[in-house]
């Protein structure tokens, strides 16, 4: 075998390495400053992947709700650059900007329905306003409500409905135009615990089965564990800790991402079970005894 020959085998024996995907969502020393001088977003700079879940965690008035309004440009950003699959929306005009929304969908901690539509009529609103014919559009709405499990409401009313079907139909909403990215503000906050966990587990289908990136807002750190792959802990605007769930949830470096993880904790049912599922597993008594103190049982 000759030399070339020989290097010509090697290289197809090497595996190619798989490129890093880009993010869909990229937010680079992003500000928001309301007249008056409040700095409500403060230099944010962070990335989403596609297909991921993350979440933005943060005490009221953390500045949560108006990052979140950046990411489609509800907000305009004093400074700073949004760009959500490749494009930069903040060097968009106003129509190239409607057009590039339509990758965005919104879902909002008070459901923002119209009460004089029906639930068929509030889905296919956004369709309509987007320009697709009449039917195509209550075409997709139902197919939507079928996706959430409402089906058999299309022709009530929002009033008519419970909270969590409300919710439901705000999320079909945002379905209906085929979005890459759902943006959710807090989505479950005014949910029972039942109901919460209900639509949880939408929005887990909404991600595995659809493949839609979903960014949400919550000061509840149970709603982050339960759904997000990664999340950011914002503080006065300006994001804190940033990482993988898991790593933040066992070694919170920041004293907020820390009084959050304690909080979490102290709200778990499973606490009051961990000294005996400590001793269950055979942990030694010093061994339980500290990690006891660490979460403050």
């Amino acid at each position: 075998m000759t030399t070339r020959e020989q290097q010509q085998q090697q290289q197809s024996a090497t595996p190619t390495p798989t490129p890093t995907p880009r993010p869909l969502i990229e937010l680079r020393e992003v500000s928001k400053e309301f007249p008056g001088g409040t700095i409500a977003v403060d230099q944010v700079s962070l990335t989403v992947e596609p297909g991921s879940v993350f979440g933005i965690v943060g005490h009221s008035g953390a500045g949560k709700s108006t990052l979140l309004r950046l990411i489609n440009l509800l907000e305009a950003p004093t400074a700073g650059t949004v760009t959500v699959a490749g494009q930069e929306l903040t060097a968009l005009g106003a129509r190239q900007l409607r057009a590039a929304r339509r990758d965005i969908g919104m879902v909002f901690q008070q459901f923002n329905l119209f009460r004089s539509r029906t639930v068929l009529g509030n889905v296919a609103y956004p369709l309509r306003q987007a320009g697709v014919a009449r039917e195509t559009a209550r075409e997709r709405a139902r197919q939507a409500l079928h996706f959430v499990g409402l089906t058999g409401q299309a022709d009530r009313y929002p009033e008519q409905l419970s909270g969590g079907q409300r919710q439901r139909v705000g999320i079909a909403r945002a379905l209906a135009t085929e979005p890459r990215v759902l943006l959710c503000d807090e989505a479950t906050s005014a949910l029972d615990p039942q109901t919460t966990q209900e639509v949880l587990a939408l929005l887990r289908r909404v991600n595995d089965e659809l493949g839609i990136t979903i960014v949400l807002i919550t000061h509840e750190m149970e709603v982050v564990r339960a759904l997000c792959d990664r999340m950011a802990v914002l503080d006065a605007g300006r994001i804190v800790e940033t990482g993988p769930v898991r790593r933040l949830f066992t070694a919170p470096e920041h004293p907020t991402t820390q009084a959050f993880v304690r909080s979490a904790v102290y709200a778990s049912p499973l606490l009051d079970l961990l000294p005996e599922l400590l001793r269950k597993h055979g942990v030694d008594a010093s061994t339980a005894a500290s990690v006891l103190a660490e979460v403050g049982a």
